[in-house]
């Protein structure tokens, strides 16, 4: 059996925290050693009953079904003892023995990762500068790392998107479930520029008391967590500023009018010296310039309109009423490409077309989301109109033109 099995097999028994599953860990040595260990070395160390007996059932039938639930739905796991493995995680007394992965995962140890949190019952205010933070955090090469809830979490990872930047979203269920359903666009866009994780197994609900537990991921996973709206009392958010302070983190805050009661926790953190205080992005790239100077660039910034729309929800085009015409026959005219003269693109000009297959992208954007070069991306963005295969939209977005038929 590999050592991916007997660390799956730890993480999971009933009623094991994350500082017991990484505590045993340590003291047997290997997951190995802890699954082969009898009744009488786990009375040695005054274990809970509970997790004294799911620790005695040796079935590894629950790992097998995990493992054919992360090959079948192209799931990664990576283990605390890979190479790959955040070292930030590991600083945790109560890191995760296994990560579940859907996307690509940035090696954020030498990254200028942001953890960006917020209430779900978000004001405008709030959502837009959200937003507005997020997307210049991303232009400037930062990671922005978030929950996936609505509001300020939905908000962040939004804007980091539309600033062609890398992002990732921790859950508190499987990263096969998406919560909530309305964000299942959000789900997907991120599994292309940066990755979904979860310390849960496929198939794990998001009940309310995993919310709180995974909020140490978000803030361990970055240099410093930015509160944008928190109401004073039973906020999540706040939790995760004092996580942020426990494992060593900076901490900021957007502040609010001093009567909003989704401004209290933040205005609060700041008047106790607790977080500082961030009225844009450089309020906190100023403190990692220094330390990262080959990670973060400044690009000339954007003026108020073109963040507005940016950051504006696509319109959906309205439809002319036409009765007569069968609803399939926009579809059936839509030019097709087929297989060969696909394989005839070259390979980026193959990606490109696929990205902008599923959505409308601006160069910027492309580059962001790809591994190819800003001067490539416009060449084969060239290359592609000419053909026939791209199309160019209002403020300088492309869309695919022509339909891949793969059967073709």
């Amino acid at each position: 059996m590999a050592p991916l099995s007997y660390l799956i097999w730890l993480s999971t028994r009933e009623s094991i925290r994350a500082d017991m599953a990484a505590g045993l860990l340590r003291h047997f040595g290997s997951a190995e050693a802890a699954y082969r260990a009898d009744g009488a070395e786990y009375d040695l160390l005054q274990l809970p009953s509970r997790l004294r007996r799911s620790l005695l059932d040796k079935r590894l039938d629950s790992v097998e079904r995990i493992l054919e639930q992360c090959d079948r739905q192209g799931i990664a796991l990576l283990t605390c003892q890979d190479g790959a493995y955040p070292e930030r995680l590991l600083q945790l007394d109560d890191y995760p023995l296994v990560l579940y992965v859907k996307g690509r995962l940035p090696r954020v140890d030498g990254e200028v990762a942001v953890g960006m949190v917020g209430s779900r019952q978000c004001t405008p205010y709030g959502e837009s500068m959200a937003g507005r933070i997020s997307m210049e955090l991303a232009r400037s090469g930062a990671v922005v790392v978030s929950g996936m809830a609505e509001g300020i979490d939905a908000a962040s990872l939004k804007g980091a998107l539309q600033g062609g930047g890398r992002v990732i979203s921790v859950l508190a269920g499987g990263v096969d479930v998406i919560y909530p359903a309305c964000n299942r666009w959000l789900y997907q866009d991120i599994q292309t520029s940066g990755a979904v994780i979860s310390e849960n197994p496929p198939g794990t609900r998001p009940d309310g008391w995993r919310f709180p537990i995974r909020n140490r991921l978000i803030s361990g996973l970055s240099l410093g967590v930015l509160v944008v709206e928190a109401a004073e009392q039973r906020s999540g958010s706040l939790i995760t500023a004092h996580d942020a302070l426990d494992q060593g983190r900076d901490v900021f805050a957007v502040p609010g009018p001093a009567d909003a009661p989704m401004s209290g926790g933040t205005n609060l953190l700041i008047s106790r010296g607790e977080a500082k205080l961030v009225r844009s992005a450089w309020d906190i790239l100023s403190e990692y310039t220094g330390q990262y100077p080959h990670k973060l660039t400044f690009p000339p910034p954007l003026t108020t309109e073109e963040a507005d729309a940016r950051l504006a929800p696509q319109p959906v085009p309205a439809k002319a009423a036409e009765p007569s015409r069968p609803p399939q026959l926009e579809e059936e005219q839509t030019p097709r490409m087929g297989r060969a003269e696909f394989e005839r693109l070259g390979e980026e000009q193959r990606e490109i077309f696929l990205l902008l297959e599923e959505c409308q992208l601006t160069a910027d954007e492309i580059v962001g989301r790809t591994d190819i070069p800003a001067r490539r991306v416009n060449t084969a963005l060239t290359m592609l109109q000419t053909q026939g295969y791209l199309k160019e939209l209002p403020g300088r977005r492309f869309a695919a033109a022509v339909r891949f038929d793969q059967d073709r």
